[in-house]
C-alpha cells in the first residue's frame, strides 16, 4: 500500500451540502467569541482553554476507542492536531488582539485557494479548471462581502495579519491531510486522537498560568469562560467531526470553503436584527454561492 494515497474528487450530495451550510453556521460566530474571550485572557489563555475544553471533551470517546485506533497513522493525526488546531487557536487569537474580525475574516477566506495549492503541489489531488475558477470567484465575492461589512476596515496593526495567513495555511495542510492520508478512518475518531494529544500542552501551560486568578479576580472573568465554552463545544467539539466527516464526503478544497459562507453568515444575522444588506453584499453572496457550486466538480 502506497503510503500516500491520491485525493478523490466526489461530487457532493445533499448531505455534503447540509454539513457545509451547518459549518457556515458554526464558525459564523467564532471569531466574534473569541473576542469575548479577549477581554479577560490573554491569548494564549484563549488559545489553551479552547483546546483544553475540547481535549477533555473528547477523552471519553479516546479512551473507549483506544484499542480500535490505527496508530500507523499517529504522525498524520499529529499533523492534524497541530496544523489544524493548536498552531492556529494561538495565531488567531494573537493575531484579534490588534486587527479586527472584518479583516481577519478575509484573510482567512485564503483557505481554500491555499488548500487547492497545496493539495495540487504535495498531495496529489487532481487538478480540475472548475476547481480554480470556483476558488477564485468565492474568494472575490467573500472579499467584497466583508469589505462593504459594517465594521469593515484595516484598523490596527495590519501586520497581525500574516498570522491569519500562516493559521489559514495550516488549516489547508491539515485538510489535505485528512484527504490523502485519513479517508478510512472514522471522523470522530480522529478529532479524539489529535484534540487528546494537543490537549496535552495546553493543560500544561494552563497550569503554571495566571488562569485562575484571571477567573476569580475579574468581573468578567466567568463570563468571558462562558464565551470560550460556547466555542470550544459548538465551534470546535462538534464542527471539528463535521468538518472531517465532509472532507471524507467530498474532497479538501470543497469542504474548505467553508471559509466562504462564514461571512455571509455573518451579513445575514446582521439582516435578522435590522441592519441593512446593501446591493454589494448581495453580489458578493452571489459569487460565493457561484463559486462554491463551479468548486463541487
Amino acid at each position: 500500500m502506497p503510503s500516500k494515497i491520491s485525493q478523490i474528487s466526489k461530487p457532493p450530495n445533499l448531505k455534503a451540502w447540509l454539513l457545509l451550510g451547518l459549518l457556515g453556521l458554526v464558525w459564523g460566530s467564532s471569531y466574534v467569541l473569541i473576542k469575548k474571550g479577549l477581554e479577560a485572557f490573554s491569548p494564549e489563555q484563549v488559545a489553551c482553554l479552547r483546546i483544553s475544553i475540547t481535549a477533555l471533551a473528547f477523552l471519553p470517546i479516546f479512551i473507549l476507542r483506544f484499542k480500535k485506533i490505527d496508530w500507523s497513522k499517529l504522525k498524520h493525526l499529529a499533523i492534524v492536531g497541530f496544523a489544524g488546531s493548536f498552531f492556529p487557536a494561538f495565531l488567531f487569537a494573537y493575531a484579534q488582539t490588534q486587527i479586527s474580525s472584518s479583516i481577519t475574516g478575509v484573510l482567512s477566506s485564503l483557505t481554500p485557494l491555499f488548500t487547492l495549492a497545496l493539495g495540487i503541489l504535495f498531495y496529489k489531488t487532481p487538478f480540475f479548471w472548475t476547481k480554480v475558477v470556483g476558488v477564485l470567484v468565492g474568494l472575490a465575492g467573500a472579499v467584497l462581502l466583508i469589505l462593504f461589512g459594517k465594521e469593515a476596515g484595516v484598523e490596527g496593526n495590519i501586520w497581525y495579519g500574516l498570522l491569519v495567513v500562516l493559521g489559514s495555511l495550516l488549516y489547508a495542510s491539515s485538510a489535505n491531510t485528512v484527504g490523502a492520508y485519513l479517508q478510512n478512518m472514522n471522523a470522530l475518531t480522529i478529532s479524539a486522537v489529535s484534540f487528546v494529544l494537543i490537549g496535552i500542552p495546553a493543560l500544561g501551560y494552563l497550569f503554571y498560568s495566571d488562569f485562575t486568578a484571571v477567573l476569580v479576580e475579574k468581573d468578567n472573568g466567568w463570563a468571558a469562560l462562558g464565551y470560550i465554552s460556547i466555542l470550544s463545544i459548538f465551534g470546535t467539539v462538534i464542527a471539528t467531526v463535521v468538518f472531517f466527516r465532509l472532507v471524507q464526503l467530498t474532497d479538501a478544497v470543497f469542504s474548505s470553503m467553508v471559509s466562504y459562507l462564514i461571512p455571509m453568515v455573518a451579513i445575514m444575522w446582521g439582516a435578522v436584527v435590522g441592519e441593512p444588506i446593501t446591493f454589494y453584499h448581495l453580489i458578493g453572496m452571489i459569487l460565493i454561492l457561484s463559486g462554491v457550486y463551479i468548486s463541487r466538480k
